[in-house]
This record gives C-alpha cells, sequence and structure tokens, in this order.
C-alpha cells in the first residue's frame, strides 16, 4: 500500500478555496458600486411602493378629466424615488429581455392619427445606466442584455407626465419578453422586487382589460359604461387580488382561468403582462390600493394598484 503527504493536497484545496474567494470578493466589489450609485451612498432609503397603471389612449397625456387628475394627486402622496423602472406593454421584444442603459433616453411617440400638440410633448427625464445595470445583476432566471435604441415610449411618459411633471427622475424601462408565459413575468417581477429597497419605484404600464377593436363610442368612464365581459373580468382580477391565495395567484398568471370573458378582455397579452411585473414585484402581505377604477371607451380597464 502507497503512504503519501497530505500537506500539499490539503495546501491545494485551500488554495482552491481561496481563489474562489477572491473571485467572489471580486464580483461584489463589481455591484456594490451600482448598488452605492442608485441608492446614492451607503445609506438605506425607504421602501419604496410598487404600482400599476392603466395607461390607455395616449391622449391622456393631453386630457383634463378624472384618470389625469387622479395620477397628478396620486404622484404628490408618493415618496420620491431615486429611479423609476417603468415596464411597458409597448416595449415587446418576442424572445429576450432588455433593459435600457441610455444616459439620455428619447421621448419615443409611438402612435399616429393623433394632434400634433401630443406628438410635440416631450418627456426629458434623465436614464438611470447605473440602475439598469443593478437590474441584469438581480434578474438570475434569464439573461437581461442592454439595449441603447429604445427610451421611453408612451406607456411610460404618457402617464409620467401627470405623476411627476418635471421628469427630474432617472427613468428607464425593461422590455417584455412577448412570447414568454404568465410566469415568467411574474417571476422577473419577484426578482426585481429587490429595487424597492433601494429607491426605485417599478411602474407597470398596461390594462387589466384592453380590447381596442370592441371599443364603445362616447360609453361613460365607469364600470356601468364597460362592456358586461370587460366589466367581469375586471371584477374576477379585482376579487382575486382580495385574496393573494396561491390558487389565485396562480389564476391571474394564466389568465385564461378568470372567467368565459378573457378571451375578449385579454385578446393579446401585451397590455396585461405589465400587470404581472407589478404583481410579482409586490408582497401579499403588504397593503393593497386601487387608486382608480373604470373603464375608457367600454373596453379598456384603468384599473389603477399600488402596493405598500
Amino acid at each position: 500500500m502507497h503512504s503519501f503527504d497530505r500537506k500539499p493536497v490539503v495546501t491545494l484545496i485551500l488554495h482552491m478555496n481561496r481563489r474562489r474567494l477572491l473571485s467572489s470578493l471580486s464580483a461584489l466589489a463589481a455591484v456594490t458600486p451600482l448598488v452605492e450609485a442608485a441608492t446614492g451612498g451607503a445609506a438605506p432609503r425607504q421602501r419604496m411602493p410598487v404600482i400599476f397603471i392603466g395607461h390607455g389612449s395616449p391622449m391622456n397625456a393631453i386630457s383634463d378629466n378624472a384618470f389625469t387628475q387622479t395620477l397628478a394627486a396620486w404622484g404628490q402622496r408618493l415618496p420620491r424615488p431615486a429611479a423609476i423602472l417603468s415596464v411597458s406593454a409597448h416595449w415587446l421584444t418576442p424572445g429576450a429581455t432588455l433593459v435600457d442603459v441610455q444616459a439620455r433616453p428619447r421621448t419615443i411617440h409611438d402612435f399616429g392619427g393623433f394632434p400634433q400638440a401630443l406628438h410635440d410633448m416631450q418627456y426629458p427625464a434623465p436614464g438611470a445606466p447605473e440602475t439598469a445595470q443593478i437590474v441584469r445583476a438581480l434578474v438570475k432566471s434569464r439573461k437581461v442584455a442592454e439595449s441603447d435604441d429604445w427610451g421611453l415610449d408612451h406607456g411610460t411618459w404618457t402617464v409620467l407626465h401627470h405623476l411627476i411633471p418635471k421628469a427630474e427622475v432617472p427613468t428607464f424601462q425593461l422590455s417584455i419578453d412577448y412570447s414568454a408565459p404568465g410566469a415568467v413575468h411574474h417571476a422577473l417581477g419577484r426578482e426585481l422586487a429587490a429595487l424597492r429597497d433601494r429607491g426605485v419605484l417599478i411602474v407597470g404600464s398596461g390594462n387589466i382589460v384592453h380590447n381596442l377593436r370592441a371599443t364603445v363610442r362616447n360609453a361613460p368612464p365607469s364600470a356601468a359604461g364597460a362592456t358586461p365581459w370587460a366589466r367581469d373580468f375586471d371584477a374576477a382580477v379585482r376579487d382575486a387580488l382580495a385574496d393573494r391565495s396561491f390558487q389565485n395567484e396562480q389564476r391571474l398568471m394564466q389568465y385564461e382561468r378568470l372567467g368565459a370573458g378573457a378571451a375578449m378582455a385579454v385578446p393579446t397579452p401585451d397590455h396585461y403582462w405589465p400587470f404581472l411585473y407589478a404583481l410579482g414585484a409586490s408582497d401579499p402581505r403588504e397593503k393593497l390600493t386601487t387608486t382608480y377604477e373604470g373603464f375608457h371607451a367600454g373596453t379598456l380597464s384603468m384599473r389603477c394598484l399600488q402596493w405598500g
């Protein structure tokens, strides 16, 4: 039987562990300045709420109505964020998840047939490239790639125009992988929730009910003016949110299970997916506030929510 000296083996193992430790410390050192940049230093920030906004028509940007008045008053009550991360229904990237890293994101007028005054509007908020890099570090469930060719689309700026009118808060967007199922978007929201403790306001912007092909002309902006299937689906979401059981959480992720009207209420899920990011980033134990409820054009639920 052969004998051997165990010391070199132990030394090798210790050396390998030391290398792993140094590698981990190096990775932490690379992320730490990004975290401090997003939080303004080592001092802790107030935990931010997470919100969902039913944004409706781009015309809301230049309209004075009950919905836009609610947004303005809501913005006065919100704590001032260090940055805003918006997940908008209007940045869809099938097969990929992107985060905008521009220092000066452009105002995107991604619509047509509206008054020139709307096309002339700008929302010159600065970007948040350092915070965007933190997003890439936080998300482990999938790769988040950098993008510098988007900006702030109308799902973001038309509502922030009322919520934070001076456009002084650094703002950036995360894209939606349109090909991914609801559970993926909900899981991404859970991973992004850590941003809230770093002063970041997470905003989902879409519509729980969104069917432009079935709109009702001159419908009153209330549940009474909604089509029955739109009203029923919106109420089903409301009721599921009131009881955040495991079963209801699954139903919200698989919206087809929320009733017979789901196919009409969500003919395509682009405007529903942002709601799942906000839902995932929220805590079931947090207070949920409905800041606005009603309908525009009979088939657009303008429901707005705040957790925390």
